[in-house]
């Protein structure tokens, strides 16, 4: 109460001295409370609340409603974390946010957006079961300036992300202009080192087409385990702008909406690749994709992304740490989830899809380049049921990545501000610091 009646505009040492004359004042009001609280009705509300409490404790293994719990770490008044620990063990469907830093008032701090966290952890639906693809909720622009402005404001300031895409007639442009504007689109493209693309890739779309990426990721995503401690973390970040497991019922839904789909052939094993296998793809051999955005009609855009070389160094990979027995044991067991490898039956290094946190030295930062490539229209192309017809199809889009990412890689050398004490200079005299000038297509 008293920092509630204190200006918050004044300065450090003024706002310390209203906030002790506004304590000062509350002093008498606590005193009061003794005449408009009697011992009796005291005594008779704490047995109301003893005899409630029982009651409800004694019915908690028969509640079937899916329950969300938001536990304060910090909460001085009561015992929240001891609390939801008990009734992580008495309901049956349940699950924890954790926030280990906020106080008793958690829904009233800075940063703690109640609408967020319902959507981050999939607890708002329309029916008995959650959907991914009916029950997702775009983004507002308060999630967009907090989760990806701001949260990664730094990121964005030491990378100054390049944007390029491919016109109809061949021209490469800055910017998303020659990205089509009606779906159903698909995405496919390299997965650089722990995904480090993924948070602009969905930002440049919301930024300069109001399009919500919907990006299809490893299905641990939708299968993680949690704990009674479970934190808000970034799995839920991804939920909230559009990812969700890949699967094909995922993919067939997703098409059915006319939506704009991100998909990494190669997955986790592209992302969490191993020393000197920077943007090399390892794209399994079969068609996976052609012949369900053929059977829709999607239009596949291509796209490269280089710069995770500018950013880090990868020092320890996995190879290294499956040579130390406790690390090795410990990948065993993440990677045994309910997800698991979805590509367990194929062959190949595209097989090897273990997930485990790379070692990586931080760079004097460069820059992230994206570029689009020429949209592929598979409208009139039919289910594309002749498999070498598909293939042909597959193998150009894969071409076709490859040379985006070769073109970046020699491109970049040409950028006078791929430095980034010269794009920190220019950002000085720039109306705009996000448009750092760059490199003519």
């Amino acid at each position: 109460m008293a920092a509630t009646r204190s200006e918050g505009s004044l300065l450090s040492r003024q706002a310390l001295d209203e906030l002790l004359r506004s304590v000062s004042s509350l002093i008498p009001l606590i005193s009061d409370m003794t005449d408009k609280i009697r011992n009796d009705i005291l005594l008779w509300k704490l047995e109301l609340l003893k005899s409630g409490a029982s009651y409800s404790n004694s019915r908690l293994h028969a509640v079937e409603a899916q329950v969300l719990m938001l536990i304060s770490g910090n909460d001085n008044l009561l015992p929240s974390a001891d609390e939801a620990d008990r009734l992580w063990t008495k309901l049956k469907t349940r699950k924890v946010r954790y926030f280990k830093d906020s106080g008793h008032s958690l829904l009233l701090e800075d940063g703690i957006n109640l609408f967020t966290i319902i959507k981050g952890t999939r607890t708002y639906r329309r029916s008995r079961q959650f959907d991914f693809v009916t029950d997702y909720l775009p983004p507002t622009l308060s999630e967009f300036r907090k989760l990806l402005v701001q949260d990664y404001s730094l990121l964005r300031i030491a990378t100054s992300p390049v944007f390029l895409s491919t016109l109809d007639d061949g021209r490469i442009v800055r910017g998303l202009s020659g990205v089509p504007n009606e779906g159903p689109v698909l995405f496919v493209g390299y997965h650089m080192l722990m995904g480090l693309e993924l948070y602009f890739f969905a930002e440049q779309f919301l930024r300069e087409k109001n399009i919500a990426i919907r990006s299809l990721a490893h299905p641990y995503l939708g299968a993680k385990p949690e704990t009674s401690r479970q934190e808000y973390e970034l799995f839920d970040t991804l939920i909230v702008f559009g990812g969700l497991p890949v699967s094909a019922k995922h993919i067939f839904k997703l098409f059915s909406t006319k939506s704009f789909v991100l998909l990494y052939p190669g997955g986790s094993r592209e992302a969490h690749h191993r020393k000197g296998e920077a943007y090399k793809l390892f794209w399994p051999d079969q068609p996976e994709f052609v012949r369900m955005a053929a059977r829709f009609g999607a239009t596949i855009v291509p796209f490269g992304v280089v710069g995770e070389d500018d950013v880090t160094e990868l020092v320890f990979d996995y190879n290294d740490q499956m040579k130390i027995p406790y690390l090795k044991q410990w990948i065993e067991d993440y990677n045994k989830h309910p997800g698991g490898n979805i590509r367990a039956g194929m062959e190949g290094e595209v097989a090897n899809q273990d997930i485990y946190l790379p070692g990586v030295i931080p760079k004097v930062p460069g820059r992230f380049y994206y570029l689009f490539g020429k949209p592929i229209e598979t409208r009139g192309m039919g289910n594309l049921k002749d498999r070498d017809s598909a293939n042909e199809v597959y193998l150009r889009i894969k071409s076709d990545v490859e040379g985006l990412i070769s073109y970046l890689k020699t491109k970049r050398e040409e950028d006078p501000y791929r430095s980034i004490v010269r794009r920190a200079i220019s950002q000085y005299s720039m109306v705009d610091p996000s448009e750092v000038p760059t490199f003519e297509p």
